[in-house]
């Protein structure tokens, strides 16, 4: 049984999630949900704020409602907790998307580390890790910074 099948039924034993259809597209949907809620919980502390932005960061991008975005969020932390690596998440997400995909999800990813008013240092390391596995050079993630902390999380996948 894989990693994620694993983390399927166990999110589905614990959250009542129903076990997804072992979709490539769901496979990376869930990564990446991962990786933004490893994010949200960097310094310790799931603030609200970036509680709040992080549900609508993937209501807008992964799920189709406020219901679908719980239970992917839910998924995604017992993925999380089970990996605890980013570096193997981001191998899931796979590059098919491009580098404005990938810029795209670095924005969420900055998004949701200033959600809360500030990105401590913590939080700057692990984005700026997150960007380069991404496999983006240095001003891809600089820009990616910029449009994540002014909140256009959208705009470098010209969404």
């Amino acid at each position: 049984m894989s990693l994620i099948a694993r983390l399927r039924a166990y999110a589905s034993d614990a959250f009542g999630v129903a076990p997804a259809v072992d979709a490539p597209a769901d496979e990376e949907h869930l990564a990446a949900t991962a990786l933004l809620v490893h994010v949200a919980r960097a310094d310790g502390v799931l603030a609200a704020p970036e509680a709040e932005r992080l549900s609508r960061l993937v209501r807008g991008r992964y799920a189709d409602s406020e219901e679908a975005a719980r239970a992917l969020i839910a998924r995604a932390t017992a993925f999380d907790a089970e990996t605890r690596d980013i570096a193997v998440l981001v191998e899931l997400i796979g590059r098919e998307g491009g580098e404005a995909e990938r810029v795209r999800l670095l924005a969420m990813a900055w998004s949701i580390a200033g959600a809360d008013g500030s990105v401590d240092e913590f939080e700057e390391a692990l984005v700026w890790r997150l960007g380069s596995l991404l496999g983006l050079a240095d001003g891809a993630i600089a820009r990616a910074r910029e449009e994540g902390l002014a909140g256009r999380e959208g705009a470098a996948a010209g969404a």
